[in-house]
This record gives structure tokens, sequence and C-alpha cells, in this order.
């Protein structure tokens, strides 16, 4: 299938990166081109380090462009070496025979990877490495995944009432970020594709219509790529917001890999928005809940960027999560482009294969990003529950399914071989449950037309009560509830709660869904707004 909205050619920068450092310090750096393994010195594209001995456990030499991933590794040596008697956090003084494996490699970023007065020093190297490998000048890591990220840009971007223009495809982190920063949204939707019943992009139209009807917006922020992959028109919503004089911050937390090869879309910094939130996690080889916070600070302040991101942060990062988000960092500037390669040959071969067995679709062409696989069953009749039940049995669980389609993550960690593995299992399955062709349902996620009464965060802090079903109707919801998959809410603090939002709901669960974030996961009772 073929959605139409554009991609962006990938292109590199010629302007001066200043990376706004935590102590206030700038440090000025000159990026001619995208900091890449074609761009580094070719000692630093040495997979070993001459001057270190070789630690199996940094296969890639990667310490030395990686000062976060240096001092774990030093630290956990010591530690495996019966060298350190910790007299600080974490309670389990690296001890092993208490609980066990599972606090293995478990190291703090104060006291750990650093000394508790110095940790900031390493990790200000490593964000300010992350600035200036995506073209930004502000970085910081975040251990609380895109939710936190999401929701610092929130915080830093206005507040007291503001309107923002925000897509309503929203992760609920950016839904909750409104709540903290006390925004009031606009929402704007995207396109729908027909044919697949998935959305396509936010137009850059919808994005100047609502920017000119609420003039006094203080942003606009949108996701992309969705969900399930599709991309829009970034530079258009750039210069659209820029128009109007107000920043583009951008949730792209699916989609760390991109900008770093000639066959990708742009990443959202060069694209030209101001800010962007991504998972290392998620297409990187991170730790989970390691994500990536990066701006432009022509229109947004470093010091209430800083400020909003630790008002929500914990004071007790893990050395471990952002020591990996180094690491992740080190590896796509060097190795990027090969890597990246290669999942776009594996994601390619995938959908030409799977374009071949009869009534299976993928999504592909413009407006989709290449590493994205979306797999869609209508045709085959094939209910994705069913054969995600058998993906999860031979070990191969999958990001997401519902009825119509099966997503699977590949990364840069997966190669032909494993890819190869995954699709004989999948179409094996597929033939197994195929039955009559049907027409795929769009799922209420993506068709929901809110109705605001009140600002998400006046529906927060209001008295609730707790109704049956039969009398939710036409009152206002006090709570979030969202499909699981895709987690997008169809109900929101503040909106007015229809007869058609109920039923969607309840459609969704007797297909086998999970009910996300309600009260009453059963849906025979609402929380909404005391009368």
């Amino acid at each position: 299938m073929m959605l139409s909205s554009p991609i962006i050619a990938c292109q590199g920068s010629a302007t001066p990166v200043v990376v706004h450092l935590r102590s206030g310090q700038r440090k000025a750096m000159q990026q001619t081109r995208p900091v890449n393994s074609d761009t580094l010195a070719p000692d630093q594209r040495h997979p070993h380090d001459p001057r270190l001995p070789h630690d199996p456990r940094d296969p890639r030499g990667l310490r030395s462009d990686a000062p976060l991933l240096a001092g774990w590794l030093s630290f956990t040596a010591q530690a495996a070496a019966g060298e350190l008697t910790p007299m600080s956090v974490p309670g389990h003084k690296q001890r092993q025979d208490l609980t066990g494996a599972v606090v293995a490699g478990d190291v703090p970023l104060y006291g750990g990877v650093d000394s508790i007065k110095h940790a900031d020093v390493p990790l200000s190297d490593a964000e300010a490495r992350a600035a200036a490998l995506w073209g930004a000048d502000w970085c910081r890591f975040s251990v609380a995944g895109s939710t936190h990220g999401n929701q610092a840009l929130a915080l830093a971007v206005g507040g007291d009432g503001r309107e923002i223009v925000v897509t309503r495809i929203l992760h609920r982190s950016l839904l909750l970020g409104l709540v903290l920063a006390g925004l009031r949204p606009v929402w704007v939707r995207p396109e729908l594709d027909q044919k697949t019943g998935l959305p396509a992009a936010v137009a850059v139209s919808s994005v100047r219509a609502a920017l000119k009807e609420h003039p006094d917006a203080c942003g606009v922020f949108l996701g992309d790529p969705s969900y399930v992959g599709t991309t829009g028109d970034l530079a258009g919503h750039a210069a659209a917001a820029h128009e109007a004089g107000v920043p583009l911050l951008i949730d792209q937390a699916w989609a760390a890999h991109l900008g770093f090869h000639p066959g990708l879309p742009e990443h959202a910094i060069q694209a030209g928005a101001d800010a962007m939130v991504t998972s290392a996690h998620k297409a990187l080889p991170a730790y989970t809940q390691g994500a990536i916070v990066l701006a432009r600070t022509e229109r947004l302040q470093p010091a209430r960027l800083n400020r909003a991101f630790e008002a929500t942060h914990t004071t007790s990062p893990a050395g471990s999560i952002t020591a990996s988000i180094d690491a992740a960092r080190a590896l796509l500037a060097r190795d990027g482009r090969d890597l990246c390669g290669r999942l776009l040959r594996c994601v390619a071969a995938a959908k030409i294969q799977l374009a071949q067995v009869p009534g299976v679709g993928v999504l592909d062409g413009p407006g989709i990003e290449p590493t994205k696989l979306v797999v869609l069953l209508a045709g085959t009749g094939a209910h994705g529950y069913a054969v995600e039940a058998d993906l999860v049995a031979a070990g191969m669980p999958v990001e997401s399914a519902d009825r119509d389609t099966v997503i699977p993550i590949v990364t840069i960690a997966d190669d032909e071989d494993q890819v190869a593995a995954f699709l004989d299992v999948l179409i094996a399955s597929i033939e197994a449950h195929r039955s009559a062709p049907r027409t795929p349902v769009t799922a209420a996620s993506w068709t929901v037309v809110p109705e605001t009464v009140l600002s998400p965060r006046e529906a927060f802090f209001a008295d609730n009560e707790t109704v049956p079903a039969t009398a939710a109707a036409g009152r206002i919801s006090a709570e979030l509830i969202a499909p699981y998959p895709p987690g997008v809410p169809v109900l929101a603090p503040g909106e007015l709660i229809t007869a058609d939002a109920i039923e969607s709901l309840r459609q969704v669960k007797a297909d086998g869904g999970r009910i996300a974030y309600a009260a009453d996961p059963s849906l025979e009772t609402f929380q909404v707004i005391a009368r």
C-alpha cells in the first residue's frame, strides 16, 4: 500500500552548533556536514582504541568516544574484581547473592559511572557529543523514556493556559505534559488512508489553519513518524510554525536512526524542527527507558529547557541507562550508515517477500518510514491476535497486533537471518489462520473527533465521580482511555463522552484488545467530572 505524504531527502547542515552545557558554558562546534562514519577521522573509525586493552564487554571499542560507557565499564570491572566496597546507593552493593542476577550491571550515574561530585562532567560531555551528532545545540539524556521528554518539552514551550497546536494521535505522555504545563490543546487530525484505515500525516495546511485561527498559540507539537510509520512534511510544518513565530516540537520516539543514511528521511532537527524527543531504546541498542531530548535554542530558552527537564526527571539517574545511550550514540556516529543500510535492505526484502503472499499487504512508498514493517492482514482473513499468539509461542513477540495488522519492530540489531526466520513463522501462521478476506476497520484512535469542554489540566484537578456506562454519554471525561494497540486516546480528560466513543471502546474489547489506562478496563463504569 502507498500513502501520499512526501518524504524529505536527507541533507547535511552547514550551521554552527552551540552546545548549552548545564553549567552555563557553551562549546562552539562547527559542523559542516552530519557526523557519521564517513566524517570521522580514520583512528575514530577503528573498532578498537589501540591505547586500551580489548574488553569483551565493549566488542566494538566504543569507550574511547563514549565517556559514560567508559565510566560504566571501569566501575563494573572493579566490582567484578572485588575491588569495591561501596558505602553508597544502590542498596544491593553490587552483590548478586541476595536478589540474584537481576541487579547485574546496575550502576548509578552519581557515585558509579563517576564520583558523586564529578559525574556531571562526563554526562555533559556525552550530551554535547549527541547534540553535535544530531545538529542541535542543546541535549539531555533521559532515563524515563520519551514520556519524560515529551513532558519536559511541554513544560518548556509554554503554560498558564496558553494554547498549543497538537496532533490528536498524540502519545499519552504528551497529553499528561499538557496537564503539567497547563496548556490548552488545539487539535489537528491526520489524514486517513481509506484503503488501509490507517493514519497518514497531519497536513501542513491543517497546521497553518490552526495557527491562523489561534494566533496566540505558543507552539506546534506533532508526532512523526506515527505509530504505524507514516511520515509528513516536517520542513513544511517548520516553515508554517516559524512564520507564525512559534517553535515546532516533534515526538520522534520511534525513529532515532533517521538522518543517518541517504535512504532514510531527515530527522526532525535536520528538517527544521526546534526540538525533538527520540527513544534510544526503541530503534537503537540502548537500555530500556533510554531517551534523548534535543533542541535548537533560537526559539526555545536553554535555561527553561533545563528547568523543565529537571522538573520531572529523577535525581538518581541509572548510570547503566545513560551509558547505554552514550554507547548507542557512539555506535550510530561511527557505524550508523552501514547498520542503517543493512536495516533498509532487510526490511525492503521482507516487504517483497510478504507482498508475494496472497492477500497480504505492507505499507510502503512515499510517506512511509522505509524501515517500518506494517503487515496488513485483512486480505488474508487471518486475525492479527491469532497470528500474534503464534509468534509469541515461537519466542518472537511483536510490538503490536490488532485484527487487521501486525507490526514487528526491526532495528539495526537485526540481520538477514533473524528477519528471514521471523518471516517463516509469520507467513506460516498467516496461512494457518487464513479465511475469507474482509474489509479493514479503521481504529477509533485514528477517527476520534474530540469535543473539548475543559482543558486537560482543569479536568485533571476537578472533582470526579464514577458513573455506570449507561449514564456516561454526555458527561465530561475525567480519565484517559486508550485502546492498546495503538495506545492513542479515544477519550481524554476534559472531553465530552459520546455514545460512539463508548461503543468503539467496547468493540476493541470484544475483539480482544486491551483497554489501557482506564480506571475500569471492563468499561462497565467511567470516571467523569462531578456536577
